[in-house]
């Protein structure tokens, strides 16, 4: 007896994923490290001073973790109610958070209680920030003020009630000590100059804000709300120069890495998005568990911290590169390891093979026992159907080529005709499966056309086949008027007499002959 050979899957080619340096880079960091925290972590920020520790700012706690430690270095805890926005100052000596019951307070890393306490804000204040000089703070409260305090005497500069909403996001320029700006619910994205009394620029971002993003310059600004992310020319009054909506969901966070070339955006929808600065296209994602609302990259780029409404802390650090030093060593033991790989056998070698056992999938074992109903039961189950419509359409070759297609198809009940017809009806407009498909579309018209009528979904779904090859059918025929017409455009440019000029010269006169080329 013969042995069986497996059925062949006719694969098509595919396209491959497009491999860039981004791809490569991003893809650079170790499996993630989990941690738990009290709450939804709604800020997470590196300080910008070596080690480059982060503050987590979760429920009614603030926690300092270290570059690589899973459990924090540090906490701060003299909250009442939720804490909001740890943020340190440029030097990393300070760290300063808004609270649920409306006021600020200061921390000095050294110690544990707050050096200072700003009391003003009526609401909860989930902004604060330093400004460039180190010597003033800005805030952002839900009573719809915005603040400008004085670190060395408590006191309160200025207080800005412009914003009609809650006021929820912010950020300092580096490049004036004076200007900061607050992005509120009420759409807007407001740039105050402590010199002045009153904003210096209003722009409408179209959604409520939930993060703003000063480039270093100064001159760009990138805010984040609703689907959008949005990018401004302060510089230019607030023109808008791009507008992003790559997210599905909301966006709640952004970020830029060490050089400013790429933008990072956290979104509800669990992705995170990288952007080029340059063309503003997205470069790579990365996919998380949950929804996402806070996010921090080191500064340099060492770490990516992603926290999330679970109140779980999400941590990446990028793989360490290797050294050529230990591939060299190693480079002997390799050389033993394939040591007689290429060896070729001489004419007096006697070979002996090793058997090879062949693992046959479960259609293929039906189809060797002649169970050819089963076989085709094997590949309708969806993993195979949806995934791999290949393996099932070489399976209905392989049964009609035995002659055995109409006694696999026949005798079915209504579901598994619904199944089969589903099938057919999706896959038969596909050029690599229409042979196959239409022999099996046929076959089963002609089984089942005694039946039809009798069953709702069955004549559902043969209206839905009957429609596919109607719209392909048209398809077709406007694509031959189209070869049509090209063929005709060819024939034109086509030349079925050539001339030629032969000149010649005699006694100072020329002769022009014209040739038929078909002569």
């Amino acid at each position: 007896m013969a042995t069986y050979k497996p059925v062949v899957v006719q694969a098509a080619p595919k396209l491959g994923e497009k491999i860039t340096q981004d791809t490569l880079y991003w893809r650079g960091y170790k499996t993630p490290v989990q941690i738990k925290e009290f709450g939804a972590v709604n800020k997470i920020h590196f300080s910008p001073v070596s080690p480059y520790n982060y503050a987590v700012t979760a429920s009614s706690r603030i926690h300092i973790y270290g570059r690589y430690s899973q459990e924090p270095i540090k906490t701060f805890s003299r909250f009442r109610d939720a804490a909001y926005c740890a943020t340190y100052r440029d030097d990393g000596n300070l760290l300063v958070a808004g609270s649920e019951e409306g006021s600020i307070r200061l921390f000095d890393l050294s110690g544990r209680a707050p050096l200072r306490q700003f009391d003003g804000h009526t609401k909860a204040v989930h902004v604060v920030g330093f400004l460039s000089d180190k010597y003033r703070i800005f805030s952002g409260g839900d009573d719809y003020s915005s603040n400008l305090w004085d670190i060395p005497s408590a006191t309160e500069i200025v207080s800005y009630s412009e914003h009609t909403d809650y006021v929820r996001c912010g950020c300092a320029s580096k490049v004036n000590a004076d200007v900061f700006i607050t992005g509120s619910y009420d759409h807007t994205v407001k740039l105050f100059d402590a010199r002045m009394k009153s904003s210096v620029m209003t722009i409408d971002h179209g959604q409520p804000v939930e993060s703003v993003l000063l480039f270093p310059s100064g001159g760009l600004l990138v805010s984040a709300g609703g689907r959008y992310v949005k990018v401004w020319d302060v510089l230019k009054g607030g023109q808008l120069l791009v507008s992003l909506k790559n997210h599905h969901k909301t966006v709640t966070c952004l970020c830029l890495n060490s050089s400013g070339q790429r933008l990072l955006s956290g979104s509800l929808d669990r992705h995170v998005k990288i952007y080029s600065t340059t063309s503003y296209k997205v470069v790579h994602s990365f996919n998380y568990a949950t929804s996402i609302l806070s996010l921090a990259l080191s500064p340099e780029d060492e770490t990516i911290v992603v926290g999330m409404t679970n109140g779980v802390l999400n941590v990446k650090h990028r793989k360490p590169e290797e050294r050529k030093e230990k591939s060299q060593k190693r480079q002997p033991a390799y050389r033993t390891y394939v040591k007689g790989r290429t060896y070729m056998p001489k004419q007096e070698d006697f070979c002996v093979s090793k058997p090879v056992k062949r693992v046959l999938r479960k259609y293929d074992k039906l189809l060797k026992s002649f169970q050819s109903s089963k076989a085709l039961d094997a590949v309708l189950e969806p993993p195979i159907r949806l995934y791999t419509p290949e393996v099932t359409v070489a399976v209905m070759q392989e049964l009609h080529r035995r002659g055995t297609l109409r006694s696999a198809l026949a005798g079915r009940d209504e579901k598994q005709i619904n199944l089969l017809l589903t099938f057919v009806a999706r896959r038969v407009i596909e050029p690599r499966f229409t042979p196959v498909l239409v022999t099996v579309a046929d076959m089963i018209t002609d089984i089942y056309q005694p039946v039809v009528g009798q069953s709702a979904i069955v004549d559902r779904q043969f209206l839905k086949l009957q429609e596919a090859i109607g719209k392909e059918i048209d398809y077709q025929e406007e694509l031959l008027e189209v070869l049509g017409m090209m063929d005709t455009l060819f024939a034109t440019f086509t030349q079925k007499k050539a001339t030629y000029l032969d000149e010649k010269k005699s006694n100072g006169l020329t002769e022009t002959t014209e040739t038929n080329t078909n002569d």
